[in-house]
């Protein structure tokens, strides 16, 4: 199949054609001539194109999209509160996390998220009734969006004994990473955790990410035992780091031999900017040169009524929380959501060039930045050469 989209501005830039053809991207110049006529041809009017948007940071399983609307009454203000609360909640109200996360990808996709990234609760209650929903849905819609999937023990891990076998069962039927959260706050127990989440990523070759909500010196110290392990076991490259609020909260000096660790090792680092606190400086982080991505976390659902599924949002979002006024800063956050993103999820054939896969996003806006303040639903959304939404329609 071909597809010749004429008169569009890759990231803004001078008006060119891009040639499509097979799901890559075969030309993009100026005023592109054909002998042969394509199958399909789109005048995109002068509007920009934007690689295609990644989510690396999601919960698909938890969201109540289209169910009635919860009002949040969670008792208590620590982590360990939301959890339980939201445990019971979804067993109480047989939640699918299939028809859910359906919803969820389908949203996305109007939107011009053409890669997500998500975690999946694991425990000893639900088993992997949540991960099996998931995965059906990565089977249904792997023409439209790629989809990893992080196996993750949001309930603890060593807290809960027969966790950590479901957690590797997981592995063995797909998940892409091994998930892990707060191994002091959580399992009280740093050592034992981390050394179980990256023996199980080095026997099986998968991926970890991490959910580090530890504050400060506390957070700090579960970093240096990540790069630690990460160091030993070779893994350089296979780590992210998600929240990692701690970064945003210590001293400048303790900062900087963090971000040497992390460059050594190739670790990357997910920030979304939600909470009240500090959060990760991006654009130090950002010129430094360590990998960054974001994400949606979880959007509505039992912790909250907040978050939305569409990136520009959260890039709106970062930039008003980091105090960026500047087109340049907010292009900024824009790479750390496609380009930037994409070398997490390890998509070597991602961006908008010959040869590259083409997953773009053509929108209006006189300047990237304009997009994100806009975030109009006048999206024209193509995965793999294949028109899969327009206008806020799907067409799948």
């Amino acid at each position: 199949m071909s597809l010749l989209i004429k008169n569009v501005r890759p990231w803004g830039k001078d008006s060119v054609d891009i040639l499509i053809e097979d799901g890559f991207i075969a030309r993009l110049e100026p005023n592109i001539q054909i002998s042969n006529t394509p199958d399909s041809t789109i005048d995109a009017k002068n509007q920009l194109a934007l690689p295609g948007l990644i989510n690396a940071h999601a919960h698909l399983d938890k969201n109540l999209l289209g169910l009635p609307w919860h009002k949040n009454q969670v008792p208590g203000p620590r982590i360990r509160d939301f959890v339980d609360f939201e445990r019971k909640f979804r067993q109480q109200n047989q939640i699918s996390a299939e028809t859910q996360s359906a919803k969820q990808i389908e949203a996305s996709i109007k939107l011009g998220i053409t890669h997500i990234r998500t975690h999946i609760d694991i425990d000893t209650e639900a088993g992997l009734k949540h991960f099996e929903g998931v995965m059906a849905n990565k089977e249904r819609y792997k023409h439209q969006m790629k989809l990893q999937t992080v196996a993750f023990p949001q309930s603890g891990m060593l807290i809960r004994p027969g966790t950590v076998e479901l957690l590797e069962e997981a592995v063995k039927q797909g998940a892409d990473c091994i998930g892990g959260l707060d191994p002091s706050i959580i399992d009280r127990d740093p050592v034992t955790h981390l050394d179980t989440i990256f023996d199980i990523a080095d026997r099986h070759q998968v991926e970890l990410d991490i959910h580090l909500h530890e504050p400060g010196e506390l957070g700090a110290f579960s970093v240096e035992l990540i790069i630690e392990r990460c160091k030993t076991l070779s893994l350089q490259g296979k780590v992210t780091i998600s929240h990692c609020f701690c970064l945003g909260q210590i001293d400048e000096g303790h900062l900087n031999s963090l971000i040497d660790g992390l460059l050594e090792n190739q670790i990357a680092v997910m920030s979304l900017g939600s909470g009240t606190g500090n959060f990760p400086p991006l654009k130090k982080l950002y010129e430094a040169g360590v990998t960054l991505c974001s994400g949606t976390d979880g959007i509505r659902d039992t912790w909250g009524p907040h978050n939305s599924p569409d990136m520009l949002n959260r890039v709106q979002m970062l930039a008003y929380r980091s105090g960026f006024r500047k087109d340049e800063d907010i292009e900024m956050l824009l790479d750390i959501v496609t380009h930037s993103s994409a070398k997490v999820m390890k998509d070597a054939d991602y961006g908008l060039s010959v040869g590259k896969q083409a997953d773009l996003v053509i929108l209006p806006g006189d300047t990237p930045a304009h997009a994100v303040v806009e975030q109009g639903n006048q999206r024209l959304v193509i995965k793999k050469g294949v028109i899969v939404a327009d206008r806020a329609q799907l067409i799948i």
